[in-house]
């Protein structure tokens, strides 16, 4: 069994939050799927993987693209989404092997969370999955202007705890993720291997 750990020359950690501390996929198919119900238009799950680490209005378009809806407001359709993603909370399970890793570094060297995630939801998230106060710093889609693959969220995370960008080791599930990590000249893991566990 593969052990999920630091690089020894890592001075910070940073985490995605959905699909890598947050069990959240199944909760936003299910939400895309009663948004997508309301419009009467299709989803097609397949977009997630791809889209991963985005902001939800990059889906909403791509969705109303997709489906050729006429008149449809995208931010309309992300507050939908957005609430009803809130009022799932409680659905959300833990990624056990990477939150374990948190526990593990929590006091003795800073960690941070980067992620496509609004503000709102990743605050939720995280206290829902209680462990919002192990984080010295979170940055979220809210709070950069280039959203992954570009490296902003990433370096901003860095920033904040005032790490060198090449002492720190990010945590992913996302293509898009994995991308800004190496644009950003960071330690990068994988953590898909390490959820089946």
């Amino acid at each position: 069994m593969m052990i999920l750990d630091k690089h020894p020359d890592a001075e910070a950690l940073i985490f995605d939050l959905d699909g890598t501390l947050s069990d959240s996929l199944p909760v936003h198919i299910a939400t895309w799927y009663t948004v997508c119900e309301h419009y009467q238009c299709q989803f097609d799950p397949s977009i997630i993987e791809e889209m991963t680490g985005m902001p939800t209005i990059e889906f909403a378009h791509r969705i109303i693209r997709d489906n050729g809806l006429k008149g449809v407001d995208p931010e309309e359709m992300v507050r939908m989404k957005q609430q009803t993603f809130w009022n799932s909370i409680d659905k959300l399970r833990p990624h056990e092997s990477v939150i374990s890793l948190v526990h593990q570094y929590h006091g003795k060297i800073p960690l941070t969370v980067g992620t496509g995630a609004s503000r709102t939801s990743a605050e939720l998230q995280l206290k829902a999955l209680k462990i919002y106060d192990l984080f010295d710093a979170i940055v979220t889609a809210d709070d950069v202007t280039e959203h992954k693959p570009l490296p902003q969220t990433f370096l901003k995370c860095a920033e904040l705890v005032k790490i060198s960008p090449n002492k720190c080791h990010v945590y992913e599930d996302g293509v898009l993720g994995m991308q800004a990590a190496q644009s950003a000249g960071m330690f990068l893991t994988d953590v898909r291997p390490f959820l089946k566990n």
